[in-house]
């Protein structure tokens, strides 16, 4: 009776560690909106994956669309974005298996005598685990470290749709105004190609100039349907990101992109901010942390011997003899040292890729200072400079063209070039205030985006009209 009391007692000391860990993540989705400061479907927890908030995302739809809303939808019903959450709950169903106890084991048997005067025998034996039992407290441990890790990239992943959808949505903006000014222009193009053809009928102008203005017209009908085609594909990268399709897709935008501000509040970015609010690196100590638990981990199984308790009981027909015993697996040959050290090599390794993982971040920010001061004094420079000027210059073309002083051709060029200003202001607008979206992420804890070309996109001269002389 002194064994079963011991083995008892030994059984209840271990029941708490493996506790009652639950298999359900709602408490992960709340961990991920507070490292991502970001509205993620908390509901995902508890509906099925068919069920994405539709009335919402209408509601939302039914007014013209902003930035905001549009990041709002995406995190309601990007499904990208919603198979990375319910991902967690695989992490969370390892914390919750890791932190089980290991089952007894029952052996029993029966026996009969060839005397039939004998009565029936038989023998029961119980066994558990004793060392996977001991375990179980740091193999809990190891998988807590390792849902933290998912946890952080969740919410890395949440900011990062965040700057995708806004980076669309400017696109798609700085589509419209660019179709808006191709619009205008081919309907001035338009007016003067009648209006030529109405003088040359008259004997007024040359057919050469006639032609050029037939020309000019053409070439702006090519660039229209250029940027039509820009814009389609724009409008569906976002509603890709969004998740959206069927009526869905006929949302209208609330406006164009915002007019550049004059100064930038560059000295608040800052290297030490970003680091700190990197969750990229928050992903990666948690990491290290995992695999440090697993070379424990590793490391103990190789010392620790395997033993398993057992209390047993035998009914021979007249009494009943009860007993207790242990297995005991020696770790003479196989102590885990080669699996410990490929556990420590791989923490090394991520280490090393921390630190320079903390280089790029510190090489991003500077970048993505440098990507919005650049987009910055460029787009002031259209707003300011350039864009008007080559309004002045067209008026006076155009004066000059009815006092007969110029040719056509320099009518057209500055008209071309006007045009040209107007669709590359729309572009570094966009560049702006992706540049803008990508720092404010940065300094949420995700570093995004890439440096982007200078080139400004379809343009009137790039599109086979060249400019003549007298």
């Amino acid at each position: 009776m002194r064994t079963e009391g011991l083995l008892a007692g030994a059984l209840m000391l271990l029941l708490p560690v493996g506790g009652c860990a639950t298999t359900s993540f709602s408490s992960d989705l709340h961990r991920v909106q507070e490292l991502s400061r970001s509205p993620v479907p908390l509901r995902v927890a508890d509906g099925p994956p068919e069920d994405h908030d539709p009335a919402v995302v209408q509601a939302v739809l039914s007014t013209p669309l902003t930035a905001d809303g549009a990041v709002s939808i995406a995190f309601r019903n990007n499904r990208h974005l919603r198979a990375s959450l319910r991902e967690l709950g695989v992490a969370r169903g390892w914390l919750a298996q890791a932190g089980t106890l290991p089952n007894p084991v029952v052996e029993f048997d029966v026996r009969y005598q060839t005397d039939r005067t004998q009565p029936l025998q038989g023998d029961i034996r119980l066994e558990y685990g004793l060392t996977r039992a001991i375990l179980t407290a740091q193999r809990s441990g190891l998988a807590r470290a390792e849902l933290e890790t998912a946890q952080t990239r969740v919410a890395g992943t949440v900011l990062e749709l965040g700057y995708e959808v806004r980076a669309a949505f400017y696109a798609v903006q700085a589509s419209e105004e660019r179709l808006m000014a191709v619009q205008q222009a081919l309907d001035a193009f338009a007016a003067s190609r009648d209006a030529a053809r109405a003088l040359h009928a008259a004997g007024n102008i040359s057919a050469l100039d006639a032609s050029m203005q037939e020309a000019a017209y053409e070439t702006a009908r090519i660039t229209l349907a250029e940027i039509e085609l820009e814009r389609l594909d724009r409008r569906e990268h976002l509603q890709r990101l969004l998740g959206l399709h069927g009526d869905a897709t006929e949302w209208t935008l609330a406006g164009g992109l915002p007019v550049t501000p004059d100064t930038l509040a560059l000295e608040t970015m800052t290297e030490a901010r970003a680091l700190e609010a990197s969750l990229d690196l928050a992903a990666q100590r948690a990491n290290l942390e995992a695999l440090a638990r697993r070379v424990g981990l590793s490391r103990a199984e190789g010392w620790l011997p395997d033993i398993t308790v057992d209390a047993h009981g035998e009914q021979d027909g007249n009494t009943v003899e009860i007993g207790g015993g242990a297995r005991v697996t020696l770790p003479i040959f196989d102590q885990r040292r080669g699996a410990t050290a490929a556990y420590g090599a791989q923490f090394d390794a991520a280490l090393e890729r921390y630190y320079a993982s903390a280089v790029d971040l510190r090489s991003g920010l500077r970048e993505a200072r440098n990507r919005l001061r650049s987009a910055h004094a460029r787009a002031r420079q259209y707003d300011a400079v350039i864009v008007p000027a080559r309004e002045r210059v067209l008026r006076e073309t155009l004066l000059q063209y009815n006092a007969m002083q110029v040719s056509v051709f320099q009518l057209l060029q500055a008209r071309r070039e006007l045009l040209d200003a107007t669709l590359a202001r729309a572009e570094i607008r966009r560049q702006f205030w992706t540049a803008t979206a990508g720092a404010e992420t940065l300094f949420a804890g995700r570093q995004v985006g890439a440096a982007e070309s200078s080139s400004t996109g379809t343009s009137m001269s790039a599109s086979g009209t060249s400019a003549g002389g007298h």
